[in-house]
This record gives structure tokens, C-alpha cells and sequence, in this order.
């Protein structure tokens, strides 16, 4: 059995994962995603990633909360693991850590972690809360992500760093099933986030790219985790267009970028870019993405899963070989194409890779 993972963005936020006018059969509600989470475990997928908005920003003008979203998903579901993002500075690490572990307990230890280290100013500010420069907040979130290992790990956690002190904190019921606990993703494109993920973080995840852009990515990061004495696995952002011809898939994408909302992704694309360019390296995540990588805002469709299911299935493979451990996609119709693609799609890599191992070890026999 191949190893890659697969999991799918929550649309617990309005307007889909498109920033695009285009009619979508999705929804953000509750009852929607309880009943899309049934269906995404029942065809294969592994992960399913709660997104963390707290205002409307392009688009989004609905958001359910993303950790009590995952564990209001809890208990409709029995395998799927679910990931809540959340962003240091909103939220203190040791309340996540007994939230995470509530969940985890509740889940019977299929919680995870997203920790996302911020882009969007107006979320802070509108709160009250300081706005951090770039490689500030990413050291927060290294140490926002030390702390809840010590609290789900140790029965007497002590930490005094520049952003938190904990004095003889800790968190019962510990977190079952999961060695030796959550596990925590991040994301980033810059330096710092680079580091970071070496240093603390469990798995990396990465916007869409070109396989070629996604190797370098995966060395890069690989090469600084094995100085640090440790492993990281790495998780690809793709916008999925299955259908039954080339043809058909990519008139699809031409109609989502030609009814995009450019005002909202002009919008998008100046908050993104100015964060970035606060970074040392002036490398953010979005530095190289042009007008239509923005309107699907995690750079999905640079990724190429668009075409017939043999096409896509084959491109998984490609990325697989070059070190991607899970793919996480996004939908223009989640009620029909999430279903689909795990019906055709998720057995179809399987297959492919199972062949090719067989191959390989005739070869080497």
C-alpha cells in the first residue's frame, strides 16, 4: 500500500475555496460538513483541515470557529482525523492544550494541530492585539508549539520564553492514542518558517507548486530538520479538477479564473505580498503567485491536479516520488467532487504505486 496521506480543506467558511463568482455546490454549515466528513472518511481520505478566519475577507463572510468546529465533528465520525488551525497571539497555548487534549479524548486521539503563524492584520488589530513583524511571529508559534508539547507530554511543564511563561503547567487527561502526542502541522514559505519547521513542527505543509518547485522545498527543509536531529513530513496545497477529459477540467479552471472576484483578489494578493515582504529574505508565501494562482488562495492550482483521473492520479504518484506525504485538496463542487475523487482517484494511486513497487522489486529480485 502506497504511504501518501490525503486530506481535504473543511469549507467551513463561505464562498468555497475559489475566490471566484462562479456557482459552487458547497456550503459552510455545520450539518453540511458533518455530512461531508461521513462521506470523505467513507472514501479514503485521512485528514480533514479546519480553516481559522475570524472576520470576512474576500469572500468569506461566514466562518464557523475552527476547533469547535472539529470537535463538534468529533463524535459524527470515526477514523478521519481532524486538524483545527489556530493562530498564536489569539489564542494562549496552554487553554489550545487542554482544548486539543478535550477533543483528542473525545475523538479517542484524532485531533491535530495547524498552527498558523498569521497574514491577515486586521484580525489582530481588531481585537486589540499587537501586530507582530514576519520572523517575530514565527518565533511565537516555535514557542506557542514548545509549550503544548510540554504540557501534553509532561506532568510538570515549566517554560519562560519571550512570549509565554508556564509555571508548573500541565494537562489531564493526557492525549491517547498519538506518540508521543498531536500531531502538529504548520505552514510558510520564508526562511523562518523553513526553521521553524525543522526545529518543532510535525508536519510542513506547502502551497501549490510545480514538482520541480515542491523537490527543492522538501530538500531544503529535510536538510535543516536532520541538523536538528529530526524528521518532517511534508503536505502539498492542490486545487482538484477531475474530469472526464483534459479538455472539460481545464475549461473549467479558465471559467473560475474568468468569473473571479478581482477586487477581492487584489485585495488578497496586496495583504499577502505585504506580509511576505516584511520577511529578512523579502520571500513570503505568496511572493511568486500572479493574479490567478491568488484566486485560489493557498496557490492550488500551480499544483496540476487538473485533468482526467488518470492524469491526476499519475501527478499524485510524481509528487509522491519526490517526498510529498499527503495532498490536501480543495473542491469547486464538494458535494460531488470530493465523493468522486476518492471513489476514482485515492484507489487509483494506490494502484499505480502498489504496480510500480512490484516492478521495482522484480527488477532488483
Amino acid at each position: 500500500m502506497v504511504d501518501i496521506k490525503f486530506a481535504y480543506w473543511v469549507p467551513n467558511v463561505s464562498g468555497g475555496l475559489v475566490v471566484s463568482k462562479i456557482p459552487q455546490r458547497t456550503d459552510w454549515t455545520f450539518d453540511y460538513n458533518a455530512q461531508l466528513a461521513q462521506a470523505a472518511e467513507q472514501v479514503g481520505f485521512d485528514y480533514a483541515l479546519a480553516q481559522a478566519r475570524f472576520i470576512a475577507s474576500y469572500g468569506a463572510e461566514y466562518q464557523l470557529e475552527a476547533v469547535s468546529t472539529v470537535a463538534a465533528l468529533a463524535p459524527v465520525t470515526e477514523r478521519l482525523k481532524l486538524i483545527a488551525a489556530v493562530h498564536p497571539g489569539l489564542w494562549h497555548p496552554g487553554v489550545v492544550a487542554k482544548m486539543g487534549s478535550t477533543i483528542d479524548f473525545i475523538s479517542k486521539g484524532r485531533f491535530c494541530l495547524n498552527v498558523v503563524s498569521g497574514w491577515f492584520k486586521n484580525e489582530f488589530t481588531i481585537y486589540g492585539e499587537p501586530w507582530l513583524d514576519h520572523d517575530e511571529r514565527y518565533r511565537r508559534s516555535e514557542e506557542f508549539i514548545r509549550v503544548l508539547k510540554g504540557m501534553w507530554t509532561e506532568d510538570e511543564f515549566h517554560f519562560k520564553g519571550d512570549f509565554y511563561r508556564i509555571n508548573g503547567g500541565w494537562v489531564k487527561p493526557k492525549p491517547i492514542n498519538q506518540n508521543p502526542h498531536p500531531e502538529i502541522f504548520q505552514g510558510g514559505n520564508s526562511k523562518a518558517a523553513r526553521r521553524m519547521a525543522a526545529r518543532v513542527s510535525d508536519w510542513y505543509f506547502m502551497n501549490g507548486n510545480t514538482i520541480e518547485g515542491v523537490r527543492e522545498q522538501i530538500q531544503e527543509v529535510s536538510a535543516l530538520a536532520r541538523e536538528e536531529g529530526r524528521k518532517v513530513r511534508f503536505g502539498l496545497n492542490a486545487f482538484i479538477l477531475v474530469r472526464d477529459t483534459e479538455k472539460e477540467a481545464h475549461d473549467v479552471l479558465r471559467e473560475i479564473i474568468a468569473q473571479a472576484d478581482k477586487e477581492a483578489v487584489v485585495g488578497f494578493g496586496e495583504a499577502v505580498k505585504h506580509a511576505g515582504a516584511s520577511t529578512r529574505e523579502r520571500q513570503g508565501m505568496w511572493a511568486n503567485s500572479n493574479f490567478e494562482d491568488l484566486v485560489q488562495y493557498n496557490d492550488g492550482f500551480r499544483s496540476g491536479l487538473i485533468g482526467t483521473t488518470e492524469q491526476v492520479a499519475d501527478r499524485i504518484r510524481q509528487f509522491y516520488e519526490v517526498g510529498v506525504d499527503l495532498i490536501l485538496g480543495g473542491f469547486l463542487h464538494y458535494t460531488d467532487d470530493l465523493p468522486a475523487f476518492g471513489r476514482a482517484v485515492i484507489p487509483l494511486v494506490r494502484e499505480i504505486e502498489a504496480r510500480r513497487r512490484t516492478s521495482d522489486e522484480l527488477v532488483t529480485a
